[in-house]
């Protein structure tokens, strides 16, 4: 059994969604692949000048708009570090000129960040987060967004009640997403049975 799955993955007929897991390629869907501009290669950059050997996962809330049916117009980029480099990384970019806010509190994110330009986000990456690299950037893969999106409901306030289920449900939809792959970072963030719960009664995903 386990060659006939393998030899129909490597021939195309089946694709791998998950940890023993699979569907036909005639429904396979895309992976998500989000678009790293020039502004976040810059920031990646100039970043990485001063701190070469850092772990990080850099990314746009823009790209949440796909998912969503009320679209807002301000978003965020999110620098996540490790946890022992945030404070310098956040002084590194303040003094570059950068309009920058270090793991803001829910007074901070409403009073200051919301009314920000451009505010660039730098909170704490978690350990054996799973993250993809694109155009040279470590960046979010779709199973880590969701899962962050749920764990911090004061930062992505737009993305919360009603919207939340419909981002889960239309990534679902759109994309392959491994579930053994975003349940395990879940259980790393201890949202794993909550999320459980919110995908179950609240969306159709695994109906």
């Amino acid at each position: 059994m386990d060659w006939r799955i393998y030899d129909l993955v490597n021939k195309g007929i089946l694709h791998r969604v998950g940890r023993g897991t699979y569907s036909f390629s005639g429904s396979e869907k895309r992976e998500f692949v989000p678009f790293i501009n020039a502004q976040l290669q810059k920031l990646w950059q100039t970043i990485k000048e001063q701190f070469p050997y850092i772990d990080m996962c850099l990314w746009s809330t823009k790209w949440l708009n796909e998912f969503m049916l009320h679209q807002p117009f301000k978003f965020y980029t999110i620098v996540e570090v490790e946890k022992e480099v945030m404070e310098a990384v956040f002084y590194n970019l303040r003094e570059q000129g950068y309009e920058v806010f270090l793991d803001p509190s829910d007074d901070v994110i409403n009073n200051y960040v919301v009314g920000s330009e451009d505010p660039i986000i730098i909170t704490g990456l978690t350990t054996e987060a799973p993250t993809q690299k694109i155009e040279g950037v470590w960046t979010q893969t779709l199973e880590k967004l969701l899962v962050d999106i749920y764990c911090d409901p004061s930062l992505f306030a737009a993305q919360q009640g009603a919207e939340l289920a419909r981002v889960y449900q239309t990534a679902f939809e759109k994309y392959a997403i491994s579930k053994t792959k975003m349940l395990r970072y879940a259980n790393r963030r201890n949202k794993r049975e909550p999320i459980e719960d919110f995908i179950t009664n609240h969306t159709k995903i695994w109906q």
